[in-house]
């Protein structure tokens, strides 16, 4: 639904000629109307020009593009190229536009609220992700900062002073040109503050480097993901050397912790870095996966003074006690995304796992159970487990050994959870080579009849259109969920992995020459 004065903004910004020219007469109070018909419309020039002169004390992207009694669209889903590039760069002009120094009244930009998704609705088809945002405007900043030495402005353009909130994406390609807007945010009057901040493919050096250049003290998420090499030892120094004291969110590398090989100075750090956990009073998410914990979650999670409502302990090599842990732990009545991945939950700690999942159950919004060897036995015990799950928005349980009848079975029960609104389920096993076992390796993973799949899903989906529930999607992702992050920078996460391989095949050949 769109109000009247919404329909006229779209009417007055659609001839973008005569709007840009208009924006003098406008009242400012308009201007964040003008500003999403904008977006709507993809009226990149309207856009730039409404940013240039921007009248108000802020400019909030999530509050501008979401959901409104004028406009219902929530366009934060949209990261449209041509619409961000339009509004970074009218950011820039704003500084530069001499003409109306005196009226300049802008001192904060939010550009956190916009979120990354699969699939856009915008007109170009073109995104601006994470990592290009973080990019366009660190390149902004330095290209602003050393026009402004340059040329002869306005003394006043010096006293302005933005802070542009934003979730920083770092990877080695694109290091150099953030670290020179981070050296130079006092004197730029862009000034970048980092809300949150993810690091792909960067040596320790440069992630130590980039880390305390953000100002650790306002960050509030914490991403380091793919190929930065950091393990206990080493977080062990950030968490000694780095106060974060608003950190909200933390999500470490695989195999930062490997306590099979633990020696007793080891079990010390893994105590320090609890206890450093615990002090960071605001943390309620923490993702861990492909570490091994075996036996060792009480140690870490034990010392945290806030619940968590966020744990992604996948593949972590959990055991019965801490799972146990786990279930009787405070955290247990808050956890809303649980992703217990990567162990087989029947064999081993099934009655843990009830008792856990039936004292979340009151808030639980996301669940993930890939490869955790559920099977048809287990279906009814697993429905009688969920059906107290009335928030259950997202339900991920690829790569488990379940037939098509027992799916079907299951998709029956998942129509009666009244706020789902995702599900990715199995490859049926019926649909594999008889023999094949789990999990399946990435060999044999699309050997399976398709035709035959294409029949189970088609009837899935009618159990759902049936049940009234067309607002559900249900797919099989088989290599894993959509990643925004990694999507962007998919190719330099490739050449990297190419060239990690190659330097391990010319050392095994060193080696095997040296022998030889």
């Amino acid at each position: 639904m769109k109000s009247l004065r919404f329909i006229s903004a779209e009417a007055f910004v659609s001839n973008a000629e005569f709007a840009r020219k208009s924006l003098g007469a406008v009242a400012h109070d308009l201007f964040p109307l003008l500003f999403k018909a904008s977006y709507l419309l993809e009226q990149g020039e309207v856009i730039h020009d409404l940013v240039e002169n921007w009248p108000l004390f802020d400019f909030n992207m999530g509050k501008l593009l979401g959901a409104t009694l004028d406009c219902q669209d929530d366009l934060r889903y949209r990261t449209c190229s041509v619409c961000l590039e339009s509004c970074l760069t009218g950011l820039r002009d704003y500084v530069l536009n001499q003409s109306s120094l005196c009226m300049k009244k802008l001192r904060v930009v939010d550009l956190t609220g916009i979120k990354d998704v699969e699939v856009q609705f915008c007109k170009c088809k073109k995104t601006m992700g994470r990592w290009a945002r973080t990019q366009l405007l660190s390149k902004l900043c330095s290209e602003l900062l050393a026009y402004l030495q340059q040329a002869q402005c306005n003394p006043g353009t010096f006293e302005i002073s933005i802070n542009v909130l934003i979730d920083l994406f770092v990877t080695e390609r694109n290091y150099e040109l953030v670290v020179q807007a981070l050296l130079k945010k006092c004197s730029c009057p862009l000034k970048i503050c980092c809300v949150a901040f993810r690091s792909d493919n960067l040596t320790l050096q440069k992630f130590f480097c980039i880390i305390k250049l953000t100002d650790p003290s306002l960050l509030h998420k914490l991403e380091i993901v793919h190929n930065v090499h950091l393990e206990m030892e080493h977080l062990e120094i950030l968490f000694n050397s780095i106060h974060f004291p608003l950190l909200m969110s933390l999500t470490l590398p695989a195999r930062t912790f490997n306590v099979r090989k633990f020696t007793a100075t080891d079990e010390q750090m893994l105590t320090n870095i609890g206890e450093k956990m615990g002090e960071m009073m605001q943390l309620t998410e923490l993702s861990m996966s492909f570490s091994i914990l075996t036996g060792r979650i009480q140690k870490l999670l034990s010392p945290l003074k806030s619940p968590l409502k966020m744990l992604d302990v996948s593949n972590c090599s959990l055991n019965h006690a801490d799972m146990a842990f786990l279930a009787n732990s405070f955290h247990a009545n808050h956890l809303e995304v649980l992703d217990l991945s990567g162990h087989d939950i029947p064999e081993l700690f099934p009655s843990a796992f009830f008792k856990l999942l039936s004292h979340c159950s009151s808030v639980l919004r996301n669940l993930t159970l890939e490869d955790c060897n559920i099977q048809d036995t287990h279906v009814n015990m697993l429905i009688l487990g969920l059906s107290p799950c009335q928030k259950l928005q997202e339900f991920k349980f690829i790569g488990n050994p379940l037939s098509s009848q027992a799916l079907k079975h299951l998709f029956t029960f998942l129509c009666e959870l009244p706020m789902l609104k995702n599900v990715e389920f199995p490859i049926p096993k019926d649909c594999y080579p008889i023999g094949i076992t789990y999990p399946i390796d990435d060999a044999d993973l699309c050997r399976f009849d398709h035709q035959k799949y294409e029949r189970v899903a088609e009837e899935l989906n009618l159990i759902l259109l049936k049940a009234n529930r067309e607002d559900v999607k249900a797919s099989t992702p088989l290599f894993g969920s959509y990643d925004a992050a990694v999507q962007e920078t998919n190719n330099e996460l490739g050449a990297y992995l190419i060239k990690s391989f190659k330097e391990t095949l010319e050392k095994f050949t060193t080696s095997f020459n040296k022998m030889s």
